[in-house]
């Protein structure tokens, strides 16, 4: 099938014209001075929200939770979290969003629960209660000398054993994350009843979709074996194998996806620890009527280390080009659909960690960075303060200024396992500053005033990065050149050429290229562009092949974070390319019109 059979051959989708605005709502704005963000804080920045040019805000967990991992341990899901507001709260968020054009997203936390939710207290009081079976419980395991073990040797991604001892009924229970988040029994059926009826009560409110957290973890292979070790001498080892996308799970999500039907709902599910295109595709093909679309990790993990998330690994451009390039040109060739992500709750700001947040290059490296992400197939997902192109935590910041969890207990077990190995503490704190969840929940800076505008309480609840008197939403907004007014051209350039940008079909150029990231979006033979983006901090040559060469011939960039783009040698057939440059050369019947940057 041709480039251009591929592209006019995909189906259309209002979410596939759409862009996501994704708000960590403890982090957004704090109306009511007790800081911590809330649902009300969110409505009064909705205006901020709608001139950035999104159509779908996406709120991380807002339900009822003990807070052991900012939300995702829920303890109620028709109440909401105290510190948030209140379901009166929910419906003026909903109608503030829909009466200014835009839809909401719910985080939806469905693998597990909080131990604190009645369905988990009831099942621990006894083996013979209704709600036993509604968690997966196992007896002990004994070795040859009569020590007790758990079931099997899953690790937690919080870190020691996946499996978590219950003295009252002398079994353990299965948390994947937190010994405070108990993985539901999917393969109850009154589980699956209760989720299904979670999700009508959320959008018979309005809510216009779900994002599903780690939603391929829902199914596991029975038996619950151990995992093949993967990293010897360590007593827990990783077993996703026996449970990202286990045997029952596209039944599973074909039943909620039924319901998203009914609501012609949004739907994105988080599905870590799967590498090919093929398996993602039986979820969101567009035929298979399961989900819209799923977060993968190849790119957001494309610098962990070999032992995980905090030990050092450098990226290289040709690993980088390959992961583009085979989620790109296979979810177009068979109908499926990419979210396109760099930035969320759970990972390190995009500019730290893929181009660089000096002063000198910021902003131009923000710009850089929308360029290559905004303009290939996908929904575009902003994570907030993205747009202002906010940087990862200090250099300055020490242990005891981070909150999140999973941080703290890699930590703590490094104390615990080899406390005198100073060097690992050293590297492991250095890489906390890289890809620490807390690196993207420090407060969205609003202005120059104490705290950032973000709350009037003397402590907020994350510390508020120390750049904020300079990089602030108010020092951008009226800023044309600014990174925010940047991030809202590209969104507007996207709606302006749906053909190109959402439809089109995806090709690497210059794929050998080390320092630059080109690709074509090509509709037709009249609808196309160049995409161009230079990951380096330094001034690049490149011999521009013939199929790109075109586009440099009398036309302006549609879009480019400096003033012109660089003009291409008759002599040589080669650009010049300045330090993070970026830009689009668009081939349309009106391509002397340009988006306003």
């Amino acid at each position: 099938m041709s480039s251009t059979e591929n592209s006019q051959n995909t189906s259309r989708a209002w979410w596939k014209e759409s862009s996501v605005y994704q708000i960590y709502p403890a982090s957004f704005k704090d109306s009511n001075n007790d800081g911590i963000g809330d649902i009300p804080g969110i409505i009064s920045k909705l205006d901020y929200i709608k001139s950035l040019g999104v159509d779908i805000v996406w709120l991380s967990p807002i339900l009822q939770s003990p807070q052991v991992d900012m939300g995702y341990d829920v303890s109620d899901y028709k109440k909401i979290h105290e510190s948030y507001g209140t379901l009166d709260d929910v419906d003026d968020l909903i109608a503030g969003l829909h009466s200014r054009g835009m839809k909401y997203v719910m985080d939806l936390v469905v693998n597990h629960t909080s131990d604190q939710h009645e369905w988990f207290r009831e099942s621990r009081a006894s083996t013979q209660n209704k709600f036993r079976d509604w968690y997966i419980w196992r007896k002990p395991r004994y070795d040859e000398e009569g020590r007790q073990l758990p079931p099997n040797n899953w690790s937690s991604y919080f870190g020691g054993s996946a499996w978590e001892y219950d003295k009252q009924t002398n079994e353990y229970y299965l948390h994947l994350f937190a010994t405070e988040q108990p993985d539901l029994n999917w393969e109850n059926q009154e589980v699956r009843n209760a989720v299904h009826s979670i999700v009508r009560f959320w959008l018979d409110k309005g809510v216009d979709g779900f994002r599903l957290d780690v939603i391929n973890f829902i199914s596991k292979v029975g038996g619950l074996p151990d995992a093949p070790v993967t990293e010897p001498g360590k007593q827990w080892q990783h077993g996703a194998t026996h449970y990202a996308c286990g045997p029952r799970l596209h039944e599973y999500l074909r039943d909620l996806g039924a319901i998203f039907k009914e609501y012609d709902a949004f739907s994105v599910g988080e599905m870590p620890f799967v590498f090919q295109p093929a398996e993602i595709l039986k979820s969101v093909g567009f035929d298979r009527q399961e989900l819209s679309m799923v977060f993968q990790f190849e790119i957001v993990d494309i610098d962990h280390g070999r032992e995980g998330r905090f030990t050092p690994g450098k990226w290289k451009m040709a690993d980088l080009k390959s992961i583009v390039n085979k989620w790109q040109t296979f979810m177009i060739e068979n109908n499926g659909w990419n979210a396109l992500v760099l930035e969320s709750h759970d990972q390190g700001r995009a500019i730290s960690r893929f181009a660089s947040d000096k002063p000198k290059w910021r902003e131009i490296a923000s710009k850089m960075v929308a360029t290559f992400m905004g303009f290939q197939s996908g929904t575009v997902f902003i994570y907030q303060g993205q747009e202002l192109a906010q940087a990862n935590v200090p250099e300055s910041w020490t242990i005891d200024m981070f909150r999140d969890i999973e941080t703290l207990n890699h930590w703590k077990g490094l104390g615990e396992s080899n406390p005198s190995n100073v060097r690992q503490r050293q590297v492991a704190m250095s890489q906390y500053k890289i890809k620490s969840r807390d690196n993207a929940r420090t407060p969205i800076q609003w202005d120059g005033s104490r705290h950032a505008g973000f709350t009037t309480n003397d402590r907020p609840w994350i510390d508020v990065h120390e750049d904020y008197r300079t990089w602030n939403v108010a020092s951008q907004v009226t800023r044309p050149d600014s990174a925010y007014n940047y991030w809202a051209a590209m969104l507007r350039l996207r709606k302006e050429l749906p053909n190109i940008f959402v439809y089109g079909d995806f090709k690497l150029v210059s794929p050998e290229n080390e320092d630059i990231f080109a690709y074509l979006r090509t509709y037709d033979e009249f609808q196309s562009a160049l995409v161009v983006a230079n990951f380096r901090e330094d001034i690049v040559d490149w011999r521009v092949p013939a199929e790109a060469a075109r586009y440099f011939t009398g036309q302006s960039a549609a879009i480019g974070n400096y003033e012109k783009p660089p003009t291409l040698s008759d002599a040589t057939g080669a650009i010049q390319l300045r330090p993070f440059e970026a830009f689009v050369l668009v081939n349309r019947p009106d391509r002397q019109q340009s988006a306003e940057i």
